[in-house]
């Protein structure tokens, strides 16, 4: 479409992936440096499992809620508030680590994975206000701008600009799966576990600064209660049968993408036989992957979201496939960079296809709910990729969940061909007939994952 300007002049969008790379790092450091920790004084795998459960399962249950909350208060500064706590929490599982208590430090992981779970859902729904906000301030500039003849064209630039504001965090977040573990590893080796964690610290302090004006309240006609504003959003989900279906499909692969973490270190030590440096060398292709994709997401804006979507979930599944079959560390690393392609395309697919079949005042309860969403099928696929190693191998398991993973493919490809966007006169319609949202607070300049926590999937 011709003329349509890049979100990314936004200053305030470059504030938030600013804010949202430096988090992610961070969060890197400080997954790092509790899984060290807690398997250096407990000796114990389960223990470790606990943690991640603690720190991303557990969450699920609240954080819908929490968001609703958020969304709720009038008065300012709550994501910002949400940084602030997390880095208190984090300084206290550092001085935890000094005087080494488990029950604590799962408490405190908890209350961490909430409020980084809630955070990255309002600064995803953010990320997608100020790239509306940035086409709707041009097109006050320039109304004559060609192409654009009437509010359809206006809501379909606003949808390429979603896309475009999703990708560009897309970019950022393999970015730092690629360099925050190296990193986050080499700290914790040369400086300890708690120094990690302070650094973590800062990065939640960083953010906090950066995302001060920041105002995610969104004002809602039925109702400013938490009960209700969760009831509507659940309402829209059972009223939008294409959400309903993707969300569900996307549940399932979800499942089958997760299962790899407890089947990974096995296949590297005892199937291929290539040590840690192996290990490091297959998570390492695989973020590279994870680049890659993201790069060739934020170039194809204009190819069909359904067809990305399917595309991803395909390489996923190929590559857990490949694993099952590869009889050397090269053939590995060549799944694992298909998959990690595949890792690139799939989740910001999902996101933006979930923000065009959701009105805008929904979007941080509904990017809250694929928050739950992911973290509660994280808690299930850990649970089902370790069952697959115990009962079989893990090449048998790789192709377990590798069959799975490619046959939901075949679901998204349905969901496509039945129309899974809203066409463009659709889609205008529906921003017509959505209650009117507040528009951000003035800023002088208009503002990832969030910590995500953030919660796309994680890659073998």
């Amino acid at each position: 479409m011709p003329g349509v300007p890049s979100p990314l002049q936004s200053a305030r969008l470059r504030r938030i992936i600013v804010a949202y790379t430096v988090n992610r790092l961070g969060t890197w450091f400080g997954l790092v440096a509790l899984m060290v920790a807690v398997f250096d004084h407990t000796h114990s795998a389960i223990a470790v499992a606990a943690l991640l459960l603690a720190g991303q399962a557990l969450p699920a249950f609240v954080v819908p809620a929490l968001v609703a909350r958020v969304e709720a208060s009038v008065h300012r500064r709550e994501l910002s508030g949400l940084y602030l706590f997390e880095a208190v929490v984090t300084a206290g599982l550092a001085v935890l680590l000094w005087n080494f208590s488990l029950p604590a430090i799962l408490l405190l992981a908890a209350l961490d994975g909430t409020a980084a779970l809630a955070a990255s859902a309002l600064l995803r729904a953010e990320v997608a206000r100020a790239a509306r906000d940035q086409v709707e301030l041009e097109a006050e500039r320039a109304p004559a701008l060609p192409g654009r003849s009437a509010g359809v064209d206006l809501e379909s630039e606003v949808h390429e600009a979603e896309r475009r504001a999703n990708a560009a965090l897309n970019v950022a977040f393999s970015g730092t799966f690629v360099l925050g573990p190296v990193l986050a590893g080499a700290v914790v080796a040369a400086a300890g576990a708690s120094a990690a964690l302070f650094i973590d610290v800062g990065s939640f302090l960083i953010c906090a600064a950066l995302l001060l004006d920041l105002h995610p309240h969104v004002e809602e006609a039925g109702g400013d209660s938490v009960r209700a504003r969760l009831r509507k959003a659940w309402s829209h989900i059972n009223e939008a049968p294409r959400l309903r279906a993707l969300l569900l499909t996307e549940a399932v692969a979800l499942l089958f993408f997760e299962s790899a973490g407890p089947i990974e270190v096995a296949y590297a030590k005892a199937t291929l036989h290539v040590g840690d440096r192996g290990f490091g060398l297959l998570l390492t292709t695989w973020g590279a992957g994870g680049v890659l994709g993201s790069l060739v997401f934020a170039r194809s804006v204009r190819r069909p979201l359904g067809a990305m979507l399917s595309t991803g979930a395909l390489a996923i599944g190929l590559a857990y496939i490949g694993f099952s079959i590869a009889p050397s560390l090269a053939l590995a690393c060549v799944a694992a960079l298909i998959g990690g392609v595949g890792n690139g395309l799939q989740w910001p697919s999902l996101i933006s296809v979930v923000q065009r079949l959701t009105p805008p005042q929904l979007h941080g309860r509904m990017m809250g709910a694929v928050e739950s969403l992911g973290a509660f099928c994280l808690a299930a696929g850990l649970v089902l990729g370790g069952s697959l190693v115990a009962l079989s191998s893990p090449r048998v398991a790789f192709l377990v969940v590798g069959v799975g993973a490619a046959s939901t493919t075949a679901v998204f490809v349905v969901l496509t061909m039945r129309g899974l966007e809203p066409t463009a006169a659709g889609a205008g319609v529906a921003a017509a007939e959505a209650p009117v949202r507040e528009a951000v607070a003035p800023a002088p300049e208009a503002v990832a994952p969030a910590p995500e926590s953030t919660p796309e999937p994680s890659a073998p």
